[in-house]
């Protein structure tokens, strides 16, 4: 469907835009250092993971109208900032990390927090544009079949988002868990994390 060429300079640019700093990147250090490496791995696969949901809507041509709306832009740009603040609101919140991962977080408090970040990612409008104007680049019309080539790389893009944004969290999750063997900057630590989230949120919604 797609030539070696079209792939690896596709991934090449994959790579360099995940590694870039931006709202997905800060989020997942966020969540990896207020809540620990296993938290923001997961988080940050949810964070990948949601780039599935803007190549199925590239696919089928809704992000070319939700970029050709204003209204339904706006209302997608407000909702994911909104989402945003709450997230950040509940870190501000919070009676820190340690007090969190006291409780021991099981496998439904994994699973919450993937789709959580899943959920971020899929309503962040600023991707819902980046996915409609940066697949396409690197699309060969004269090789057909361009619903396929833009799946595949959506494919491709959202597996090494994957793999970085993972990295990114375990990372995080070590520095994080490293700072909490000191007790009160627990609370410190989700103050940071929810002054991101808020920050980004705010963000979101004054832009234009």
């Amino acid at each position: 469907m797609i030539s070696s060429a079209q792939f690896f300079g596709f991934l090449l640019a994959a790579v360099l835009i995940t590694l870039a700093p931006g709202p997905d990147n800060l989020m997942v250090l966020g969540m990896g250092m207020s809540r620990g490496r296993r938290q923001g791995t997961v988080f940050g696969l949810g964070c990948a993971f949601g780039c599935l949901s803007h190549t199925t809507l590239a696919v089928l041509g809704v992000s070319a109208l939700i970029a050709a709306s204003p209204p339904a832009f706006t209302a997608l740009r407000i909702g994911g900032g909104a989402y945003l603040l709450w997230l950040g609101w509940g870190a501000l919140r919070s009676r820190g990390a340690t007090a969190v991962r006291a409780g021991g977080p099981g496998d439904a408090s994994m699973l919450k927090l993937f789709f959580r970040g899943v959920f971020a990612n899929a309503i962040n409008p600023k991707v819902v544009l980046f996915f409609l104007s940066f697949l396409p680049q690197f699309v060969d019309a004269r090789r057909g079949h361009v619903a396929w080539q833009l799946a595949a790389l959506g494919v491709t893009f959202t597996l090494q988002a994957a793999l970085l944004f993972g990295l990114i969290g375990a990372f995080s999750g070590v520095i994080g868990e490293q700072l909490k063997r000191r007790p009160r900057l627990g609370v410190w630590l989700d103050r940071v994390a929810g002054t991101v989230f808020v920050g980004l949120g705010l963000k979101l919604i004054v832009a234009r």
